[in-house]
């Protein structure tokens, strides 16, 4: 399962990374084109729309990895037994709030589907599609958290932790600066 888990998780990051890549090589097709004169008819949307999904598939990711803003001050300065008890408040409050974001997301979508919703731009294309990366990414986010508080009501540290003293080990201290 752990496996799976990381797969997944890396395989987020990975897709995001490819969306952004994409919005580059979008952007650069636009400009060189408005030089020879040709236009790329409903660049925008598509930008948008992968500027939505590398957002939201790359949270899951950035959350595992320890790049996400936490209060590391506080829990640095708290005692091991005080430090647990602020990790699982704290993930506890992130599941729940993962969990409501998850449910009004699959029921937006679901209504953009219901309702046949087509995109107002350039793309005729339904908005339920697009919207999809947005119920993925926050499912993943779900499974991270559900994942992490898992891992710290069993005694473990969490995966944020574990990468955050791997970059201060090596010397890097960018997210302090």
């Amino acid at each position: 399962m752990r496996r799976f888990l990381d797969r997944l998780y890396y395989a987020s990051g990975a897709l995001a990374a490819v969306c952004l890549a994409a919005i580059c090589v979008l952007m650069l097709a636009q400009a060189l084109g408005r030089e020879a004169g040709i236009l790329i008819r409903g660049a925008d949307d598509v930008t948008a729309w992968l500027t939505a999904a590398s957002a939201f598939l790359a949270v899951g990711h950035t959350f595992r990895h320890g790049e996400l803003v936490r209060v590391g001050l506080w829990l640095d300065m708290m005692g091991t037994r005080m430090r647990w008890y602020a990790e699982l408040f704290a993930l506890g409050i992130t599941s729940c709030f993962a969990l409501y974001m998850m449910w009004a997301v699959t029921r937006f979508v679901y209504d953009s589907f219901v309702f046949k919703e087509v995109a107002q731009g350039l793309i005729q294309l339904p908005i339920w599609i697009p919207q999809l990366s947005f119920v993925a990414g926050m499912l993943i986010f779900l499974i991270a958290v559900l994942d992490e508080l898992v891992a710290v009501l069993r005694k473990q540290k969490p995966a944020y932790q574990v990468a955050e003293e791997e970059r201060r080990a090596a010397g890097d201290f960018s997210e302090t600066v």
